[in-house]
């Protein structure tokens, strides 16, 4: 069998236990002969078993049997499809290029977003991880003429807004007797090169990615913005898309209105999460902390005068 046509079955029968909650195997036997993938044929209980331990190496779900209650499969593990997770990702991304695969005679009328392929660097990324090595990065900033040759340790990876970020890890000269330690956000589309060193590192024990960026609404973590507690009212439809879409996890609906609803994060308002706000437009208005409602409405009102000049010229 095909690789391709192996993983479409996974994430059949994942999604498949998943929507059913509990389920036995003559019942994901009866759905499997409905699709087009069985050809008619039933699911093999051997096959099933290699497919249920493939799906545990592979995207780290677990499908666990309650043999009290009828031995009915269900997802062990179900929180990680539930939240910002490697393996609700990687589920999700591939239900919908098996969706979309199915469908190319509509591919015209399927329109994707573009997503720069940085396949090269990612791999180089994850095996620096996994063998715990320093990478090495030719590195130019959006304004500079000139790159920059850099060599970090990479703790992490996170994707944001279509584009690939890698957290790397510093040290620096040694002060007062002590080292001192300090991050950087790399995005793979600044980088012209990249490549593995032999130097070893070990890895910070306490770190956790999830709560470094815990307080954060993209990838910037190290102009020492403070986290702090934001009330925004959000107007007409956009009031619909944040309820659907959050922010950030902390929001929160906190009081509505006629045409509006007030949420509450508890975040750093770093400028790409006041550049968002302001893309907003007239659909948000902060309502505390003061400096900031200051700072967005600033804003606003300097392009205003922008255009308006524009106007007089």
């Amino acid at each position: 069998m095909k690789t391709y046509t192996k993983f479409k079955e996974y994430i059949w029968l994942v999604n498949t236990i998943r929507k059913a909650r509990r389920i036995t195997f003559a019942e994901i036997n009866e759905r499997w002969l409905k699709t087009n993938m069985s050809e008619g044929i039933e699911l093999a209980r051997a096959t099933f078993n290699r497919h249920k331990d493939a799906i545990e190496d592979i995207f780290g779900i677990y499908i666990e049997c309650d043999r009290k209650n009828g031995y009915k499969y269900y997802i062990g593990n179900e929180s990680v499809l539930n939240e910002d997770s490697v393996q609700n990702w990687m589920l999700s991304t591939l239900s919908v290029n098996n969706i979309v695969s199915e469908s190319l005679s509509l591919q015209k009328r399927i329109l994707l977003e573009p997503v720069p392929y940085e396949g090269e660097y990612l791999i180089t990324v994850i095996e620096a991880m996994k063998r715990s090595v320093r990478i090495a990065i030719k590195y130019r900033k959006y304004g500079d003429t000139q790159p920059r040759d850099l060599d970090f340790e990479p703790y992490c990876l996170k994707l944001f807004h279509q584009r690939w970020y890698v957290l790397g890890h510093f040290h620096r000269d040694v002060h007062d007797g002590e080292p001192i330690d300090y991050f950087g956000m790399f995005s793979f589309d600044r980088m012209l090169e990249m490549k593995l060193t032999d130097v070893k590192f070990k890895m910070n024990p306490d770190f956790d990615a999830e709560s470094y960026f815990s307080e954060c609404y993209g990838v910037l973590v190290n102009d020492d913005t403070r986290a702090e507690r934001i009330v925004i009212r959000v107007y007409d439809y956009e009031q619909y898309y944040l309820k659907d879409l959050p922010l950030h996890h902390s929001q929160r609906e906190i009081g509505h209105g006629e045409d509006y609803t007030d949420f509450e994060l508890f975040l750093r308002p770093t400028p790409d999460f006041v550049s968002h706000l302001l893309s907003l437009g007239t659909q948000v208005k902060v309502l505390s902390p003061q400096r900031l409602a200051e700072d967005v409405g600033q804003a606003h009102w300097d392009a205003a005068e922008m255009y308006s000049c524009e106007g007089n010229e």
